[in-house]
């Protein structure tokens, strides 16, 4: 076969190979979903978390950071501090209505929130980003929120952790406290119902 004949096969190769790698990062970009261009690392710091397979990373009990003041007022206007609910899992998802994920991930959030209530989890929203407290009602609204939600709109409340816990630019993040108030689990990208569950019950086992 002559090189000429050789060539177009080649870049025929070429180009099959070129859009395989597109859609394999376009699969990876879905699968991380985040409104970040920040990636999902938590930055410096010594957390303790270990990172597992699924993109959840947890905390050993006697490795555990306790979380830091969470209080200040809600998207509706309500006065809420996070620590009144020590005794309790607290499930804290920092969002925001202009994020797509965000959007994706609010009706397997709710529904777990209702399944679990009655076995002491409680679930708390940290809105960020919104420049006013409408987009963030009409998105409880939209999506059937009922939990509430500390309104957060420049992240003050986001850098009150442990640095290398959240990453402000990594929207939405998860975290699981466990009923003492310490940070047993994260998770910086989007979740589904599935995940969700399983980062929350081994904390719910934990005696």
């Amino acid at each position: 076969m002559s090189a000429a004949s050789r060539a177009p096969q080649r870049s025929t190769r070429t180009r099959s190979r070129a859009a395989l790698l597109t859609a394999g990062a376009a699969a990876a970009a879905l699968t991380l979903s985040a409104c970040s261009s920040g990636g999902t690392s938590g930055g410096g710091g010594d957390t303790n978390f270990v990172l597992g397979k699924d993109g959840i990373a947890t905390a050993d009990k006697g490795e555990r950071a306790d979380a830091p003041d969470l209080s200040g007022k809600t998207v509706d206007g309500k006065q809420l501090d996070v620590d009144d609910y020590k005794g309790k899992v607290v499930v804290v998802n920092v969002w925001g209505s202009w994020c797509p994920p965000c959007r994706a991930e609010a009706p397997g959030f709710q529904k777990v929130s209702q399944d679990l209530k009655d076995e002491g989890v409680q679930f708390v929203g940290i809105n960020t980003r919104d420049t006013s407290t409408g987009p963030a009602l009409a998105f409880e609204k939209a999506y059937g929120v009922t939990y509430p939600s500390l309104y957060d709109p420049t992240g003050k409340l986001m850098l009150r952790f442990e640095r290398g816990t959240l990453n402000p630019q990594a929207i939405p993040s998860t975290l699981v406290f466990d009923r003492e108030g310490r940070i047993a689990a994260r998770s910086l990208q989007a979740l589904s119902e599935e995940k969700l569950r399983k980062m929350i019950a081994p904390v719910l086992a934990e005696k």
